[in-house]
């Protein structure tokens, strides 16, 4: 067994672990810091929307030895408008322009084509009208909401609200985080963006649901015991399935990372780079949220729970009389009081420790 595996196998057993549920307090605060430069950014600097959005047209030329500069001097010129230009991966140029009437896009060809020395018929234009970039929006805003809505209710009504409202606000952390990065570098909004949220959300719930799940389980029988408080439990719960998010992530990543950084880089901007940025940022910040929002925001609720604030309760009172009488923790060979308790501490800490034989020799 590798060294990850051997330790996955520890946490589950519950033979290390890091309190992660204890110091949700540093968490918030990183997360509230990273949100507020997110929204910052998207307030300062705005996204910048594609044509698809705004509407204009494209035109992607065939290998020129003009630079971008250039590209960029004669279309502004050549349309009136700000242009942006790329460098493709086969020497080539993709000038975007919004904002410029249709009509005016075979004058704009053919300005492009006599100012970059290449024939007109080779450049490639795209049109796109503002119409159908406000159709995109709607159908991108409307699947968001719908999106939410169900997550909400499947989570409700297969875990409980309290979990369905730390899911909820993982995936707007999500969003919230991954929209500010677009702001502040300044990449486009595009469908390929739009289509690339959409993904991330998945992957978002998919860590937080399995960590729910092992909470749903940890928590049968918890009130019947007075070994562990609920935020404890949810901790052990948090590591067990820590190596395995862990590893779902950096195996989701690495691909994601060869579309932004090879394929982006060196095949040229473009759809690749819309869709890959906010997989990237969408898929390691879901991953941070599974972990150190989505599971301490369960248990800060769940402890205002009647049950579970007499829950604690009992157990700061029982490790409050056992520390008065000498005792630093629970004698290893002592048994649960009833069958909910073995459930839950079966459930909690793993494989209880045995006394050993030479010990029960000296007490015979």
């Amino acid at each position: 067994m590798s060294r990850l595996g051997h330790l996955g196998a520890r946490l589950y057993r519950g033979e290390v672990g890091y309190d992660f549920v204890g110091k949700r307090k540093i968490w918030y605060g990183i997360s509230i810091l990273i949100t507020i430069t997110a929204i910052v950014g998207l307030a300062v600097r705005g996204l910048t929307m594609g044509i698809e959005f705004e509407g204009g047209a494209v035109f992607t030329t065939p290998k020129t030895s003009a630079t971008v500069a250039q590209a960029e001097d004669v279309a502004q010129r050549a349309s009136g408008h700000d242009a942006i230009v790329q460098k493709l991966g086969n020497k080539g140029l993709r000038i975007q322009i919004s904002g410029i009437d249709t009509n005016k896009s075979d004058a704009i060809k053919t300005e492009l084509s006599k100012e970059l020395k290449v024939p007109a018929e080779d450049i490639n234009a795209d049109l796109v009208g503002p119409s159908w970039g406000d159709q995109i929006a709607n159908k991108a805003w409307t699947g968001l909401i719908v999106f939410m809505i169900l997550v909400v209710i499947y989570l409700a009504i297969a875990f409980e609200w309290r979990m369905a409202l730390a899911a909820l606000v993982a995936l707007i952390h999500d969003i919230t985080i991954t929209v500010g990065v677009y702001a502040l570098v300044g990449f486009e909004v595009t469908p390929g963006t739009v289509i690339g949220l959409l993904t991330i959300l998945g992957y978002s719930l998919y860590d937080t649901v399995v960590v729910f799940d092992g909470l749903k389980e940890g928590q049968r029988g918890l009130t019947k015991q007075t070994r562990f408080t609920y935020s404890e439990m949810a901790n052990k719960s948090l590591n067990g399935t820590l190596v395995r998010s862990i590893n779902t992530t950096v195996v989701a990543l690495l691909p994601v990372a060869g579309l932004l950084f090879i394929g982006g880089g060196v095949l040229g901007a473009g759809m690749l780079n819309d869709i890959s940025l906010s997989l990237f940022v969408g898929l390691a910040a879901g991953a941070y949220s599974s972990i150190f929002i989505a599971t301490p925001l369960v248990a800060d609720l769940k402890e205002r729970d009647p049950q579970m604030k007499a829950l604690k309760k009992r157990v700061l009172a029982k490790r409050a009389a056992a520390v008065a009488k000498g005792e630093t923790d629970e004698p290893q060979d002592a048994e649960p009081q009833d069958e909910a308790e073995a459930e839950t501490a079966g459930a909690v800490v793993g494989q209880r420790r045995q006394p050993s034989r030479n010990n029960r020799g000296k007490r015979r």
